[in-house]
């Protein structure tokens, strides 16, 4: 038998440090070589870490929300055979962790020893110990559901379904089989079609766990931290202001409608892209609000390219892919474009320079948008637009013979949310109302 020592590599980006935001395995578990240990996350990624070797699980370094330095020991197993070679990354850690050739108990010692002397700087935490740590004894879980007259779901039917941890958990607590949930084409089942199946089940034979939420303590880690601090700096550091104006789609809809009856194997087009295009046009006159602030240097950056950021919602938390030159490309790239940084972002495969370097952030709930949001900014950027929900209302419209006459029409509000440091309000009310007519005549965005 001996003891293999798997080191945090290094990952790129120039990073120091990753965050531990899952594990995989536990003390005593047994892995496969090539087999998942931990989930960690960079500033703009989450990195799947695989053993290099097949064995025991004796050590594991840190919990879930733990920073861990690049070589540092992240797990220890216990293999068949002696180690040929250690695998991690050279930093002063692991240089002289190799220079002791440690065992498991020695590496813990080493491990203590600079969480120690780093803890008042917020530096790499590690809980290895000489000897594995007791786990924690397991609360009941809830029964799980079945069909009726029906053997409950076993984990290998739910296991086959692709589900992040979180889907899977939730599914867990309610006692849903997985296998028996419908997904969206891609096979990649999400909470929205667990909220459809449960809309489904209430009228069904298949009984559900208890409608009792448990009560939960949540660490928040991983993306969700990212989340919690980007946004509290940005309500402590910016003065925000929003302006809300109404706008009439109803031209602009039925543009939509007629580009998708004709685009033949082009992507369907939405509302975003039509929206998009109309602010890339308008904010050439407006250079103030396609802009970064760093305000520790007191300098404003403005930008010719509109390299937009696109708020989209995934299981871990809100992520911002972002559209390069988006300017340059028209409906039908904008709208594949979408479509293609959406499910990067929520499968977890975005690259990090396609969630960095925004210049402005399109944020919109879809059919949930409300009547009207103030969104926050996406610090540096200077401003945020939000697109709301469009609704169907009777207005006073032209007759065509000097008076005026009661239309259906279709209205959607358009939020903006400016940094005051930067932007005036009568500056982001003119964009806005600029942004309003071309809106309100589309035939424009078609005009080269």
């Amino acid at each position: 038998m001996g003891k293999f020592t798997f080191r945090l590599p290094d990952i790129g980006e120039g990073i120091a440090e990753a965050e531990i935001v899952a594990w995989h395995v536990k003390v005593g578990d047994r892995i496969e070589e090539d087999g998942r240990v931990a989930d960690v996350m960079t500033d703009k990624a989450t990195v799947e870490m695989e053993s290099p070797v097949s064995g025991i699980v004796l050590e594991v370094a840190g919990a879930e929300g733990d920073m861990i330095a690049i070589g540092s020991p992240l797990v220890v197993i216990e293999i068949d055979g002696e180690v040929e070679a250690d695998r991690h990354a050279s930093s002063p850690v692991v240089d002289r962790i190799d220079a002791e050739n440690p065992d498991a108990g020695d590496v813990a010692k080493v491990i203590a020893g600079e969480v120690s002397a780093s803890a008042s700087t917020g530096s790499a935490r590690a809980d290895v110990g000489a000897e594995p740590k007791a786990q924690k004894p397991q609360a009941p879980k809830p029964a799980q559901a079945e069909p009726v007259e029906a053997h409950a779901p076993t984990p290998a039917q739910s296991a086959k379904v692709l589900a992040s941890p979180a889907v899977r958990a939730r599914a867990r607590d309610l006692g849903i089989d997985l296998a028996q949930v419908k997904t969206a084409e891609d096979g990649r089942l999400r909470h929205a079609d667990l909220d459809a199946f449960l809309a489904y089940s209430a009228g069904s034979g298949y009984r559900i766990a208890g409608t009792r939420a448990k009560d939960e303590t949540i660490k928040v880690i991983g993306l969700r931290r990212r989340i919690a601090e980007n946004m509290a700096a940005s309500k402590r550091n910016i003065p925000h202001f929003s302006y809300v104006e109404e706008c009439d789609v109803t031209a602009l809809e039925e543009l939509r409608a007629q580009l998708n009856s004709a685009r033949g194997a082009k992507p369907k087009l939405t509302m975003l892209p039509l929206l998009i295009s109309a602010i890339c046009r308008t904010l050439p006159a407006f250079p103030m609000l396609n802009a970064r602030y760093d305000d520790e240097a007191g300098v404003v950056q403005r930008y010719g390219a509109v390299h937009l950021g696109i708020a989209a919602q995934t299981d871990a938390g809100l992520m911002v892919p972002v559209i390069r030159d988006a300017q340059d490309k028209n409906l039908w790239q904008l709208a594949a474009e979408i479509v293609r940084l959406a499910e990067a972002a929520r499968s977890g495969s975005a690259k990090s320079e396609e969630l960095s370097g925004s210049t402005l952030t399109v944020t919109s709930l879809g059919p949930l948008g409300g009547v009207a949001t103030t969104p926050v900014i996406n610090r540096p950027e200077v401003a945020i637009i939000g697109p709301n929900r469009i609704i169907e209302r009777p207005m006073f419209v032209p007759d065509g013979m000097g008076g005026e006459r009661i239309a259906k029409r279709k209205l959607m509000n358009i939020s903006i949310s400016c940094d005051h440091r930067v932007v005036d309000g009568w500056d982001a009310a003119s964009f806005v109302q600029a942004l309003k007519r071309l809106i309100e005549t589309p035939v424009i965005l078609l005009a080269d």
